[in-house]
């Protein structure tokens, strides 16, 4: 039996409770619960990049502990060729290189030297200059633990060695150009000079001739270290754009040169 007045009493309680079974039923709707909570924070946010194309997975060359320019010259330039050798492509190359009488760096992957040790021993005979590009071209490596770093160094040394007959590497270069502090010390620990680029015409993307000589000519000046591929596809392009570079840097009195 209700109390006397007890409704009249009940009026603000009776609003209160509406109120709180309102908000309970807001706090566990599907749209705010604990499991949509969860599953929104386990699908982190990743902002487009502009295109809504993500771009290729090669950041430029930096950190300052790698050489990126030349020095004590001043009108020599460097041409370095990345990720070969290549049956196909490294000796179009040489045969360019030759005919213009100019000496580049081939940073060179291990897994592709002992594939073709020919071209290396080529490569060292016609006075180029030799780099450890590591074994598998692996561009996470700053995030492997030290000792694979070392393996990956080593073991390309090794093979250069070995396939060139003798001739030491005397540069390394990190793949994707991504340095650490236990990357460049593995490099030093053989001997090797951690080498880098100044010009980047982004030839790895495979862009017309025309673009990577205009690229290349419109940075190139005394001094630049310049980066090419001779590896790891179709290089076409990059071939067609070295047979007007060269006489282009002649005409300019720069001499290509090894760092």
């Amino acid at each position: 039996m209700p109390k006397p007045g007890g409704s009249r009493g009940n009026g603000p309680v009776a609003v209160l409770l509406v109120g709180c079974l309102v908000a309970l039923g807001l706090a566990h709707s599907p749209a705010s619960s604990p499991a949509s909570h969860r599953r929104a924070a386990a699908q982190p946010r990743v902002a487009a990049p502009a295109g809504g194309r993500r771009p290729a997975a090669r950041p430029a060359a930096g950190g300052g502990r790698e050489q990126r320019r030349l020095g004590g010259r001043t009108r020599a330039v460097a041409l370095t060729f990345d990720d070969g050798p290549d049956p196909r492509w490294t000796p179009a190359v040489l045969d360019l290189l030759h005919r213009y009488r100019v000496r580049a760096t081939f940073c060179l992957v291990g897994e592709h030297v002992t594939e073709h040790p020919e071209l290396v021993r080529r490569i060292a005979a016609q006075g180029h200059a030799l780099c450890d590009h590591t074994w598998s071209h692996d561009e996470h490596l700053p995030d492997r633990p030290q000792a694979t770093i070392r393996a990956e160094i080593d073991r390309t040394y090794s093979a250069i060695v070995t396939a060139s007959g003798g001739v030491r590497p005397r540069y390394f270069r990190a793949p994707g150009g991504r340095w650490s502090p236990a990357v460049v010390a593995e490099a030093r620990r053989l001997g090797l000079r951690p080498l880098g680029w100044s010009v980047d015409p982004a030839d790895w993307r495979r862009p017309p001739a025309a673009l990577i000589t205009r690229r290349v000519l419109d940075q190139v000046a005394p001094g630049a270290v310049v980066l090419l591929h001779d590896g790891y596809g179709n290089r076409a392009a990059t071939l067609a754009a070295l047979r007007d570079i060269l006489p282009a840097l002649a005409a300019r009195h720069l001499t290509a040169t090894t760092p």
